[in-house]
């Protein structure tokens, strides 16, 4: 009910966009009321509906040419899922998973906890070297101690023998770009730790291993015949090229294509995770000129939100037209939040040094303007959608990149990684708010 008081609060002198915004409201409950609704929750009925219309809110009032965050920013972080949580018998739901399932896991903070992480530091083969902050000298390791405790709920601890089931026979597929990959690795890790055979892990190879060169890479898990994959995309729309007239060629962004290796590998998948976001900010894609193309036409310029709405309603119709939603299950994680201080990723920004979270929860690091166009976009798909907006829970993070522990110290050149995790690290949270949303599904959705 906190979310209804807060979307009666925006209303108190309403915009005529609050007004629309208001109508739709009653006209739903009436539609909800109206409707056979013995199959499902009141509570998660209410608490999705309001999630979704609260995002809604929180996106068509703010302004749409501005790319700067706001203290309203923070208002955003909520959940969008268009689907309704339907139960097999309510009667049976434990009081824990009824609790679970109408909270917003990822509004939280962090808590000091002194077990040991879920797969010790230099022990996963899989980390790779960039991501190995043990192995290339970080001397602190209370940044492991930290674990994510929502505002309202328990989340279960990461349990890798019930994981490994929920996905036994199954294909689990990432798809994104390197913060996706970090999440990957963090999953395979965390999974290969409860293998009591851990050479019953291995890396794919075989006949396709030629889709390497496209960015593809997997892990079997030979006694769950199951398979853990990335696809490397890291806008999910098709990069390509065009000639500039004289006999050169120069790099674009089909903004109105989804990329290939994308429609090659998804077919057989039971989870697709997806993710875009830090590759829009990077210089070429946020100016935005000569580079974005639709059909044969290459604009002169384009502003970064827009074409970033384009490619996401391209992704967007793909998932509606391919996806068969009684096999795949959807998810999309949001914007990893980065920590430069003293410059850019290659003007010399800085966060060694770094050693806790950021204890004060009041803290905002500025929603970023394109996971308002994630929740606007999924929020109107027909295919459900699980939104991971793991936005907020990276605000505090500042102790968890690898910073300079991204290379051994005898190669350290002048760029720091404020951007990615260490692992172990932040990224095993995410596998176990993913744990916490399969397992729950898994007990109780029709």
């Amino acid at each position: 009910m906190a979310d209804l008081k807060y979307l009666f609060l925006i209303t108190k002198h309403p915009s005529k966009t609050q007004i629309l915004l208001t109508c739709f409201f009653f006209l739903s409950l009436f539609l909800l009321c109206s409707s056979s609704l013995s199959d499902f929750s009141p509570s998660l009925i209410v608490s999705s509906f309001t999630s979704r219309l609260l995002t809604a809110a929180n996106f068509f009032s703010s302004p749409s040419s501005s790319s700067t965050s706001t203290a309203s920013d923070t208002n955003t972080l909520y959940s969008v899922s268009p689907r309704r949580i339907r139960v097999k018998n309510e009667s049976v739901i434990d009081s824990a998973s009824k609790e679970l399932s109408s909270c917003d896991i990822f509004d939280g903070s962090w808590v000091f906890d002194n077990s040991e992480p879920i797969y010790l530091p230099g022990f996963c083969p899989f980390v790779e070297d960039k991501f190995n902050c043990f192995k290339n000298g970080r001397p602190d390791s209370d940044f492991l101690r930290y674990r994510w405790q929502p505002h309202g709920c328990s989340i279960p601890r990461f349990d890798g023998k019930e994981m490994m089931e929920i996905l036994r026979g199954k294909r689990l597929v990432f798809v994104g770009d390197s913060l996706n990959r970090n999440m990957w690795e963090s999953l395979v890790c965390s999974l290969r730790s409860t293998l009591d055979d851990k050479n019953r892990v291995y890396k794919f190879s075989g006949r396709q291993n030629n889709l390497q060169n496209e960015g593809f890479y997997g892990f079997r898990f030979k006694d769950f015949n199951c398979s853990i994959d990335f696809i490397k995309s890291p806008f999910l729309v098709q990069e390509s090229e065009v000639s500039d007239g004289n006999g050169k060629r120069r790099e674009t962004l089909r903004l109105d294509t989804i990329q290939r290796s994308i429609t090659k590998l998804y077919r057989n998948a039971d989870i697709v995770i997806f993710n875009t976001g830090h590759w829009w900010t990077h210089q070429k894609t946020y100016e935005g000129k000569g580079y974005y193309q639709e059909g044969n036409r290459v604009y002169e310029r384009l502003e970064v939100k827009e074409a970033y709405t384009k490619a996401l309603n391209t992704w967007a119709d793909w998932i509606d037209s391919n996806i068969n939603i009684t096999k795949t299950r959807v998810f999309f994680v949001g914007y990893s939040s980065s920590h430069f201080r003293k410059g850019a990723w290659n003007a010399g920004g800085q966060c060694n040094g770094e050693t806790r979270p950021i204890q004060n929860e009041m803290y905002t690091g500025g929603y970023p303007w394109m996971m308002k166009v994630v929740e606007s976009v999924i929020s109107e798909m027909k295919t459900p959608v699980f939104y991971m907006n793991i936005t907020k829970m990276t605000w505090y993070r500042t102790d968890g990149h690898p910073s300079v522990y991204r290379q051994p110290v005898e190669v350290r050149g002048m760029f720091q990684d404020c951007s990615h995790w260490c692992l172990p690290g932040v990224p095993d949270s995410w596998n176990q708010l993913l744990y916490a949303t399969l397992l729950l599904s898994r007990k109780f959705l029709a």
